[in-house]
């Protein structure tokens, strides 16, 4: 295991390209003041090019937009005024490309962020949406969600297209982008100025991933939008192959590569308190996040990193770490790679919070459940045997929390095990199995009998 989760920093110093990436700054490139608390930098941002286009290297993901809190059995509402204000902020502080799709938010991403980018010049910025046609794959049902994204973006042009989120399986691809030619009228829409660039993004199997980039001479894919972070590097996860071969497959072709959950969805800044503590005492003015920031960004072959900022803080911590980069040198890509190590050895369920899950038909909040074992396992609190020295504290902090984050009705206790939700989880975690185990768990903490 452990020769299968290094990261090799030679290998990783060669594929990367780090030594020759070509960075382009605004202004100024003096080692910057890391400390979380320190100034937000202005014009120092780090840009990418692509075809003439200038790319902030940091990009905004939109899945993770604030909602205001709502009633119980409710569902929110995106609170478009905070949206607003951390678009200013973002664009203001030199970063211009924005993610979504038509399935973030329950729908209603693609609604907000067009509102918050309208206010500002068109050609000020790029906007990345997708064919999510999950559901409906039909001719009709998916030019139906293409067209709504023209409306709810209130654009007339998309800058970054993508087929979303393949690679589960070969008719998938299939079914979704071949069969009702799907394929064939986004590139003609290319042709035709609607769709500058072209490409898609993945997770799933090595034989998905290898098909559609054999494609690449003869339809040209602009880019490719893969999992890159320092955990997944040389290490195949279940449900996706490792990012070293991903990254250096599309390197080899001159494909530019966008990166998402360069923060496994906030586990690589929720890390365990002993790792937190090795991470600040390397590097006590960075933030624990900035090591996956500045891991995901060095690479030369990447166009941008895409981080979704629900809070103005961690839009501000991110801007820091990228304005400007610091690409990381041998002796931190060593240290990542023991860090890497260490963190293998914690048993957290590879959970993004992503929410591709939800919602289940029993109501049963899962992204929640997994997130809060997740950070009973970071912070110690997950006992394995009540003779543990700190099992009464472990205990009650697991179980107080448990309640707190997630309502009874929402809870372990209700999955049926139907398995809707498997087929959705692009990290291909056994959902009801993970619910029933850690409702296990909850039922003997609550008799006492571990």
């Amino acid at each position: 295991m452990e020769n299968e989760t290094k990261i090799s920093r030679r290998g990783f110093l060669k594929i990367t390209g780090i030594a020759g990436a070509a960075t382009v700054l605004a202004s100024g490139c003096g080692r910057r003041n890391d400390e979380v608390t320190a100034e937000v930098p202005e014009g120092q941002m780090t840009y990418r090019n692509l075809n003439g286009d200038r790319i902030s290297l940091l990009g905004y993901g939109c899945m993770r937009w604030p909602q205001k809190a709502a009633a119980e059995g409710q569902e929110s509402e995106i609170d478009q005024e905070t949206v607003n204000a951390l678009v200013d902020y973002a664009i203001e502080h030199g970063i211009n490309y924005f993610d979504t799709a038509p399935t973030y938010l329950r729908g209603f991403s693609e609604d907000a962020t067009g509102i918050a980018l309208k206010r500002y010049p068109r050609d000020s910025y790029y906007i990345a949406t997708k064919l999510s046609n999950f559901g409906d794959s039909s001719r009709e049902g998916s030019m139906a969600m293409y067209r709504q994204s023209f409306i709810d973006l209130q654009t007339d042009y998309i800058d970054y297209y993508l087929l979303h989120s393949i690679g589960r399986s070969m008719e998938d691809f299939q079914k979704r982008y071949i069969d009702n030619g799907m394929l064939d009228f986004l590139i003609e829409e290319r042709k035709a100025g609607r769709i500058r660039h072209l490409g898609w993004s993945f997770h799933g199997i090595q034989e998905v991933f290898d098909y559609v980039l054999s494609m690449h001479d003869r339809i040209h894919w602009d880019f490719v939008q893969i999992q890159l972070n320092y955990l997944d590097w040389g290490h195949a996860t279940p449900g996706n192959v490792n990012a070293e071969y991903l990254y250096s497959e599309l390197t080899k072709r001159g494909i530019p590569a966008i990166i998402m959950e360069p923060l496994l969805g906030g586990r690589l800044s929720n890390v365990p308190d002993r790792i937190a503590a090795r991470l600040k005492e390397q590097d006590p003015e960075s933030s624990v996040a900035s090591w996956a920031f500045r891991f995901a960004g060095s690479p030369g072959n990447v166009l941008t990193v895409l981080s979704g900022m629900t809070y103005m803080e961690h839009l501000q911590d991110n801007i820091r770490t990228y304005s400007p980069l610091r690409p990381l040198t041998d002796e931190d890509l060593d240290f990542l790679e023991e860090t890497a190590r260490q963190m293998h050895e914690y048993p957290t369920i590879p959970c993004n919070d992503c929410k591709y899950c939800m919602p289940c038909p029993y109501g049963i909040d899962i992204p929640a459940i997994l997130l809060h074992y997740n950070k009973c396992v970071n912070e110690g609190n997950l006992s394995v045997s009540s003779r543990d020295e700190n099992y009464r504290e472990a205990r009650r902090a697991f179980l107080i929390g448990y309640d707190r984050s997630v309502p009874k009705l929402r809870q372990a206790s209700h999955c049926i095990g139907c398995g809707q939700c498997v087929p959705h989880c692009p990290q291909s975690i056994k959902i009801p199995q993970e619910l029933h185990r850690i409702d296990r768990y909850v039922e003997k903490l609550k008799q006492g009998i571990l």
